[in-house]
C-alpha cells in the first residue's frame, strides 16, 4: 500500500470512530502531541474532546466522506456533515432541527497516526439550520 493510501486509511478510521462517538479510538488514532484545530479553537485531545462530545452527542454530527485527496502523508477530506440537535450543547437547549453542510478537514499523518488536523465548516449556516440565534 502506498504512503497516500495508508494516510487515507487513517482518515477513514478517524471518520468511522467520530461517527460512532468512539473517543477511545479517536485518542488512539492521534499522535501523543497531536494538534487539533477547528472552528471552536485548537489544542491537544484533552481540550478538544469536550467540544467533540457536544458536537456528537448534542448535534448528532455525522461525517460522510465525499472525497479524500492525499499527497505523501497529507490528506484533504471533503465531507457532507449532518446532524440533528437532540441534546443540550454549547449552552443551548435542543431544537430538534437538522442541518447539512459541506465541511473540510486537513490531516498530517505520521507513523500511522494523526499528527495535525485542521477543520472548517460554515458554523453560521449550521446555527441557522439548527435554530440557534446567531451571536448567542
Amino acid at each position: 500500500m502506498s504512503v497516500e493510501e495508508e494516510a487515507k486509511q487513517v482518515v477513514r478510521r478517524y471518520v468511522e470512530a467520530f461517527n460512532r462517538g468512539d473517543m477511545n479510538t479517536l485518542r488512539a488514532l492521534l499522535a501523543e502531541e497531536a494538534e487539533i484545530q477547528g472552528v471552536f479553537g485548537k489544542g491537544l485531545f484533552e481540550k478538544i474532546e469536550p467540544i467533540w462530545r457536544q458536537l456528537i452527542e448534542g448535534y448528532g454530527m455525522q461525517l460522510d466522506i465525499q472525497s479524500l485527496i492525499a499527497e505523501g502523508n497529507v490528506v484533504a477530506a471533503r465531507y457532507v456533515e449532518s446532524g440533528t440537535f437532540r441534546a443540550p450543547a454549547f449552552g443551548h437547549q435542543p431544537t430538534g432541527k437538522s442541518y447539512e453542510l459541506v465541511a473540510m478537514e486537513w490531516f498530517e499523518i505520521e507513523d500511522g497516526k494523526i499528527k495535525r488536523r485542521w477543520g472548517t465548516r460554515d458554523s453560521a449556516a449550521q446555527a441557522r439550520q439548527l435554530g440557534i440565534p446567531l451571536g448567542a
